[in-house]
């Protein structure tokens, strides 16, 4: 399959010109208008690279470009021009972060070579996204399994939320899902450092005394500078200490803040939403409450929520043995050895590593042979 190239120029003959000779290497897309190639890119973001004329009337080629990188951040952006001068340049980096700045006129076989080395660092860049997102998520979700172990219901908190968060950046375009993902999975980190009897009482929606209070408070923080500490990952860890402080038991919520990123009000909100359902009250009527505190989530994102939730409320229930459970059904119930030890979270989306946990207790310390479940439909 041929890369996709878009080319933006205001001149018709220099682009039929760009089709005649680079057709045989390239797929090429052309816009003549800065606009023209914005409508193009609402449509199409499948573009390897992204090359713009520099002086066109209306949006200029650094003014596209920039819109480009909102639009398509993975394309790799180049600026064409006859206006070779530094100030042109220096705009053109700053503002749209370009990879090449070619001068016209440019040699058919010179651009071809510019524009493979274009096609090379995008191929680069994708398999860094792609160890970001599975190699990293794959080693972190190996991490809050054993975690689970440590503090069931904390982490059964972050796996819900990790679910409910991918959902809503699907649903809102989000470019990045993996990193609110793993921001979700890993939220509840620092609360391996806060005594059992607190955790519970959050979650089951309890007052806390001041010195529990404060003492909760710390886990964002927490959490966030353990994560610190794995490469790469500061930008997770920043949306991690952005979450609110504990104010009244119930949930960790505050007014959103209009200079938050989008990914931090998204896992505020499912987060939030999670504790309301681990309070006591179902999916439809937490988000009742979620609407009742208005200025608090962006509403963008709770529109998805309450899509989300629509969507589950379609979904099948049954009883299912333990040994026939399958990945992503979702548990109905909380899971406890005789001895009343929590084994496993409602609301946690089965893996197999989870349905290992459960067969190894019902083996040795007598859970029940069937749970509950939601079983997704395609």
């Amino acid at each position: 399959m041929k890369n996709k190239i878009l080319f933006v120029d205001d001149d018709i003959n220099l682009l039929d010109g760009f089709k005649r000779s680079l057709r045989d290497t390239f797929e090429i897309v052309t816009a003549e208008s800065g606009e023209a190639g914005v409508e193009i890119m609402k449509k199409e973001k499948l573009f390897t690279v992204i090359v713009s004329d520099y002086k066109m009337p209306g949006m200029d080629g650094v003014q596209f470009l920039t819109r480009a990188r909102e639009s398509s951040p993975r394309s790799v952006r180049m600026l064409l021009t006859g206006y070779a001068d530094i100030n042109t340049a220096i705009e053109a980096v700053n503002k749209s972060n370009i990879f090449r700045l070619i001068i016209k006129p440019c040699p058919t076989e010179d651009l071809t070579a510019i524009l493979n080395d274009g096609v090379e660092w995008h191929r680069l860049m994708m398999v860094e996204k792609e160890l970001l997102e599975k190699t990293l998520s794959g080693s972190i979700k190996v991490l809050t399994d054993v975690l689970t172990l440590v503090s069931p219901r904390a982490f059964s908190h972050a796996s819900r939320s990790r679910r409910v968060v991918k959902m809503i950046a699907r649903d809102m375009g989000v470019e990045n899902t993996w990193l609110v993902e793993i921001a979700a999975m890993l939220s509840q980190i620092g609360c391996v450092t806060i005594p059992d009897v607190i955790i519970e009482k959050v979650f089951a929606g309890k007052p806390l005394s001041d010195e529990e209070k404060e003492m909760y408070d710390t886990y964002p923080k927490v959490g966030a500078d353990i994560i610190r500490n794995i490469p790469r990952m500061d930008r997770v860890a920043e949306l991690i200490e952005l979450l609110p402080p504990h104010i009244d038991g119930t949930a960790g919520i505050q007014p959103a803040s209009a200079n938050l990123p989008i990914e931090a009000k998204i896992l505020q909100l499912a987060l939030d939403h999670d504790l309301l359902v681990m309070s006591g009250l179902d999916s439809a009527a937490a988000l009742v409450e979620i609407n009742k505190r208005e200025g608090f989530y962006d509403q963008k994102a709770v529109k998805a929520l309450e899509k989300l939730i629509s969507v589950e409320n379609k979904y099948a229930i049954k009883q299912e043995f333990i040994k026939n459970l399958t990945d992503n059904m979702i548990l109905m119930e909380d899971v406890y050895t005789r001895d009343n030890v929590l084994v496993v979270s409602r609301g946690e989306v089965v893996t197999q590593s989870m349905k290992l946990r459960l067969m190894n207790f019902q083996a040795n310390s007598g859970i029940a042979d069937y749970v509950k479940v939601i079983i997704p439909q395609e």
